[in-house]
This record gives structure tokens, sequence and C-alpha cells, in this order.
């Protein structure tokens, strides 16, 4: 659903606005559901056009996304008011059900435009006269009125006397829309899980150096706190896993931190470290993001990574071809999915843990009261920024504590600008969420991702789970 504050700058098109409007339609074409606009825009800000009106991802664009619903067989429904003239006409006539307030109206250009055209190429005291005199006229009369789009040109499919009647009129055509009865895909009855989700506050530790349960996570997100581990004692430093969510199969991907065990990872002689990626949780990260695709199940990715394992023996053992694997896996997959970014979103793990850059699949992107996310932590980019300048400093017999400032400085930075609210206001997540309140997010998901799929696999003909029992 989106929706335009007709007062703020009229319903503008302001700066910014198109991302969102675009992350929302994708979010309607991952998830196959439809979509619902409350119409009320006035076009373009027109003494900023150029920050909104063209480019690839303009404001525009939306009439485009709008289409390409349509031809997926998702529905898009507006609920119009107010005046809508020039972009704001376009946001009107554009979805599939047009239902209007009495006094709404949509139009090729609004009063101010009709009124605004000058023959001379200048304004005088005799245009302005015009202008006036024209501006009244429309003022009194807008062009688009339901009178033309309700009576002559049937735009509108219907028309209400009241605001309220259109937004009943929007639930009422929701309801049309085509969904399956849950039963039709869920394999059990929903159950809570058997421990309360404010345990969650306690458990993820907002210190980043502390380690803590991910199971401990889980049983307070799945039904019965139930689960089927996939290849438990592979990569121990992933979960994958299948669980029930309000009794629909959804698939699960985790960092584990803390002990990892004795001579893992197996390539290499230095201990493992909890929360970063190496062959064998690639290989299986790889492997069950293949399954959930071949049996049509959804994925929720738990982030939490400092990265991927470096250094020439990962680069032998392929971490980074695996990595690039996994992002393919991914891609041809073709299931919704979901990321939480629990605590950190770091350097390449970032992308190829579900984030929001798989554009395709990642319908949603939540952020925690402990979410960081940057490329590297600040104290490594301060370093890989100023070492070089610092053994220069060292040759030249220069004092370093400017470069020391500097990298302090640095470092700061990279922790102000990876807070959660930053991360917010920044989109590199769409919301920020109470950890007790992840799994009510979750079930939405689900509960979206099997409203009305868009191909399906019976349960009876699933393979993750008879991988699993063995």
């Amino acid at each position: 659903m989106i929706g335009f504050d007709n007062k703020v700058m009229a319903g503008a098109w302001i700066a910014g606005q198109a991302d969102n409007q675009l992350r929302v339609t994708d979010l309607a074409k991952r998830l196959h559901i439809p979509l619902v606009w409350l119409v009320n825009c006035s076009g373009v800000k027109l003494t900023q056009q150029e920050e909104v009106y063209a480019n690839r991802r303009g404001n525009g664009t939306t009439f485009f996304r709008h289409a390409e619903l349509e031809k997926l067989g998702v529905p898009v429904i507006a609920g119009i008011y107010g005046t809508n003239p020039a972009g704001g006409g376009y946001q009107g006539i554009s979805p599939t059900i047009l239902l209007a307030h009495k006094d709404a109206n949509i139009a090729v250009g609004g009063g101010g435009i009709v009124s605004g055209m000058s023959p001379k190429g200048t304004f005088d005291q005799e245009g302005a006269e015009a202008v006036i005199n024209a501006t009244r006229h429309f003022k009194e009369v807008p062009p688009g009125s339901v009178g033309i789009h309700h009576g002559v040109t049937g735009f509108f499919k219907e028309v209400y006397n009241t605001e309220f009647e259109v937004l009943d009129a929007l639930k009422k055509y929701v309801d049309m829309a085509p969904a399956y009865d849950p039963k039709f895909f869920q394999v059990a009855e929903p159950k809570d899980p058997l421990y309360p989700g404010d345990d969650l506050n306690t458990i993820v530790a907002f210190n980043q150096k502390r380690s803590y349960s991910f199971p401990d996570i889980l049983a307070r997100i799945f039904d019965g706190s139930e689960h089927m581990e996939f290849r438990p004692g592979y990569g121990p430093e992933v979960y994958t896993g299948l669980a029930k969510i309000n009794g629909f199969v959804t698939g699960f991907i985790g960092n584990i931190h803390g002990f990892l065990g004795k001579n893992y990872p197996e390539y290499a002689p230095y201990p493992a470290i909890g929360g970063k990626l190496y062959r064998q949780g690639l290989i299986k990260m790889n492997e069950f993001v293949t399954l959930c695709g071949r049996d049509r199940v959804p994925i929720v990715w738990f982030q939490d990574t400092s990265g991927i394992d470096v250094g020439d023996i990962a680069e032998k053992a392929e971490l980074l071809g695996l990595g690039q694997s996994l992002i393919y896996s991914i891609e041809q997959t073709d299931v919704p999915q979901m990321c939480i970014i629990l605590r950190k979103g770091t350097a390449a793990a970032h992308y190829i843990m579900g984030g929001p850059t798989a554009n395709n699949h990642n319908a949603f992107t939540l952020g925690t009261p402990t979410t960081e996310i940057y490329v590297m932590h600040g104290e490594t980019a301060a370093v890989a920024s100023f070492a070089r300048r610092l053994v220069k400093e060292k040759d030249d017999g220069k004092p370093l504590q400017p470069v020391i400032d500097k990298m302090n400085e640095l470092a700061q930075e990279y922790y102000r600008k990876s807070r959660p609210i930053y991360c917010a206001n920044r989109g590199f997540v769409d919301e920020i969420v109470f950890f007790p309140n992840l799994r009510q997010y979750i079930a939405a998901f689900v509960g979206c991702a099997y409203q009305n799929p868009t191909s399906i696999c019976p349960h009876h003909h699933m393979m993750l789970p008879r991988i699993i029992k063995g």
C-alpha cells in the first residue's frame, strides 16, 4: 500500500519518493499480491523538477511498473481524492481499478498548467491578467472531474460521496483479488513458540563482540519451537533448516556464533570465528537455497556476519567463487525471500546472504535495535585507508598523530553511519523492528508468500524434508 499525504506540498512528487514507490511495487511483484494506492497527488514539485521527473528510476517509472504488475496478473487498485493533474493524473489513471471521491479529478494538465500557457514566450501585465482569469475558472471547474471520467470516459469505476466509502470500496475490491484459503498450503495447525518473544531482548547482545545462541532465537520464532535442520554437522558457522510459521513451511538461514569445533575450517591451520563464512557453510547454503527453490519454499535470512574468510588459503578453498555461486543460486531459485539484519551486515556476506541487493527475490529487509551495516568495521577501514600513509610518515620522520587522528575520525564516522536509524533513513533496511515483534513480521511475509503464489510444489512432492530425514 502507498499513500500520498496531501498536507505535505499537496502530495507533490519530491526527491527520494520514487525509490520508496518502486520498493513497494517490487514488493507486490515478488509476493504476487495486490497493490493499493491512496492518490491525492499534485504531480511534480515544479521548483525541483530535475530531481524527480526524469531518469530510469524517476517517479514516472511507477506507471511502467503498474503496467508490468498488470501483465503479471497483479491488480493495482486506487482510491482517488482531490486534484491530481499531470503526473498526478497518470498516478490516477495507471492502476487497474479506479475508485473516486465525488470531488476528485485526474487530468493530463491541471488548471495551473492549462491557464499557464503563454503564446508570447514571456510574461507581462496583460499575460498575468489572463493567467488570473483562467486560474479562477479552472479552480471552479478543474479538468478531468467526476462528470468527465465517470459520466463520459468511464475511467472511474465507482464514485462515492464520502472518503470512508472510498476506503470501504478499496477493501471490497481487495477481497475480490485471488487469494488461497490458508489451509490450502498449511501443513499443520498454527502454534505459538514454546518460549516468549520478549526473551529475545536479552538473548541478542548489543556488544557486537559477544556471542549468543542462535537456536535460542529460533525457538522463539518457530511454531511449537520445532524445526528440521539441514546438514547440522556440516558448515557449522551457518544454520539452515525448515520450520513452520502459522502452519506454513518456511526455510531459514542464519549465522552461528561462538565456538565452531576443533579443526574447522578443515582447509586452514587457524580456528574458525563465529559469524564468518567458510567453504562448507557456503556450500551448504547453496544446496539449501537450491532445494528451497525446487520445493517452492519461501526463505527467511538472519544476518549477523563479519564477512567471508580471506587470504590465500581462503582463495585456494574457492570462497570467492562459492560466494558468487550463492548469488547465482538465489537468483535462479525464484522464491520470495526476506532478510533480517540481526546485528552485523558486513562485506560481501551482506550481499550473498539474501540482502536487499537481491532485487528480484528480496521482498523486505528488516533492521533491529542492534543492526549495523557497513562494508567493513570502522577500525578495519581506517587501517585499509591509512596504512600506507603511516608507513610514509614514519619513513619521512614526520609525526604520526595527525594520521592517527584521521584514523580515529574515520572509525567514528563508520560507527555513526551504521546505526539502525541511519540505516533506515538511507533505505539500507525497510523498517526497524523490536525483537519481540520479529515473528509477527515473518508471519506476515510468509502469509503473503503463500497467498497467491505463481507456482506450487505439493507438500508430498517436496524433497527437502526427505533429504533431512535421510
